[in-house]
């Protein structure tokens, strides 16, 4: 890292907090799909990023389940890793994992240091300045390449696959989790559409996994790998889930793959899960079969068994029973509608939710409002925050074909206070959702779990 931060000049940022400020500060750039940019700071910086490995993983819903898995499996198998995730939960330096640790905050003040005048040149370009997520995705790849050196890095794309920045790299193998309704503002309002900007990620002669289940998503992601010739591992067709049960609060099942068959258990719950869990260890079949990765069964078994994921499904009080999932479009409300009455047993289900303003709301609703008795609506501490108005206005227009009758829907903006009247509304026998963007998750869970402090952001 010394050669690349050189010598002779002030750094222009300070501390820790000033770098998190100037990349935040990007944010205004907005989402700018390309690769123009980060192509030019790889090549100023001479192409740091063809020194990893990287796992490349894309989807709509599960993507950092699946990371997770990935990560935790590999660490127990006695790998190096890295792990890019986004959005993060509780510390803006969450998203730069190396062996599940954190960023040190002085490295990556160092490593922002480099990027700064760098990406100011390139903001004097007809290009225009690179984004904060451009610039935060160049800081993981000096820190994987410079400071840590990790064996594989577990690599998760921010906004659909193909013009997404991470699309910057070749990886080892490519993981499409599944395909759903979510940003169709950027991505299309077909999934035919928004799979082909996910299949994006599936390289030349680059093996790649897939759990989606449609056929016409299928289709697409089938098309695109024949077309660079790389093998694609389908979910049903080429690796299944097999015999699921639920036991001592696990979640067992047989992963049946093309070249063996493995008993597996894992702590997080839904059968999402299962879903997710079975593509990355597809993935990691993968690695193991043809890169000769050392991947002992009993080090994979302990890697899945002991997965977490903070915000999914996750009870974060007990008194009273608070659950938080992130659960923020329609296919996310189904899997979170299945997976309540499975795992919890309630009375009464008290369920607050807050959204962002460019989600399929209505969708998510139709599957929400059947299993609710309290409906809570608020909006989440982050600029593109729905007004809680607007969507009980959609909640109402639902309620006479989909809510129970008796459903009450109660409207406070102030999320904090929606928290304590959550709080107070659910009985011991009950149970309490928070639901929505992670935005909202993350500043409840931070008050739950006290820890005053905690920052989010994309």
């Amino acid at each position: 890292m010394e050669e690349i931060i050189g010598s002779g000049s002030a750094a222009p940022l300070g501390s820790y907090a000033e770098a998190v400020e100037w990349i935040n500060g990007l944010i205004p750039f907005g989402i700018r799909p390309g690769l123009e940019r980060i192509e030019l700071l790889m090549e100023k910086l001479g192409h740091p990023h063809r020194k990893l490995k990287f796992i490349h993983v894309a989807g709509t819903n599960g993507k950092g389940s699946t990371c997770a898995f990935l990560t935790r499996a590999l660490l127990e198998s006695g790998y190096s890793v890295g792990t890019y995730t986004s959005p993060y939960i509780t510390k803006f330096t969450d998203r730069f994992q190396f062996n599940g640790a954190n960023i040190p905050e002085d490295t990556l003040m160092e490593l922002a240091c480099v990027l700064h005048p760098l990406v100011a040149e390139i903001a004097a370009t007809e290009l225009g300045s690179p984004t904060m997520f451009e610039v935060s995705t160049a800081l993981a790849i000096l820190y994987y390449a410079t400071v840590c050196y990790p064996d594989v890095v577990v690599w998760e794309t921010g906004l659909g696959g193909r013009l997404d920045v991470t699309n910057i790299v070749n990886p080892v193998v490519s993981i499409i989790t599944n395909v759903g309704h979510d940003h169709t503002d950027v991505l299309g309002d077909t999934l035919e559409l928004i799979a082909a900007e996910k299949a994006g990620i599936i390289k030349p002669g680059v093996p790649a996994v897939t759990c989606a289940t449609q056929p016409e998503v299928l289709a697409v992601l089938k098309a695109k790998a024949a077309e660079v010739r790389s093998k694609l591992y389908v979910a049903g067709e080429d690796f299944s889930v097999e015999e699921a049960r639920i036991e001592d609060g696990l979640q067992h099942f047989a992963f049946n793959g093309p070249f063996r068959t493995l008993p597996v258990a894992i702590a997080m719950k839904g059968e999402h899960q299962l879903a997710n869990a079975s593509g990355a260890l597809m993935a990691l079949e993968v690695l193991r079969q043809y890169l000769a990765f050392m991947l002992d069964d009993e080090a994979l078994q302990k890697g899945f068994r002991n997965t977490f994921w903070a915000g999914r499904l996750e009870e974060a009080s007990q008194s009273p029973r608070i659950v938080l999932d992130g659960a923020h479009n329609p296919e996310g409300a189904e899997v979170l509608a299945q997976s309540l009455p499975k795992f919890y047993s309630y009375r009464r289900l008290n369920l607050l939710m807050g959204m962002l303003s460019n989600k399929h709301h209505e969708s998510y609703f139709k599957h929400i409002l059947p299993i609710v008795d309290t409906l809570i609506l608020t909006e989440p501490d982050f600029r593109k925050k729905m007004d809680a108005e607007d969507l009980k206005r959609i909640a109402e227009r639902l309620r006479g074909q989909y809510a129970k009758d008796h459903l009450e829907i109660i409207v406070e903006h102030d999320w904090g206070k929606a928290l304590e009247l959550l709080q107070s509304k659910t009985a011991a026998e009950d149970l309490a959702v928070v639901s929505g963007t992670l935005y909202l998750i993350s500043d409840v869970r931070g008050t739950l779990l006290k820890q005053p402090d905690s920052e989010k952001g994309w």
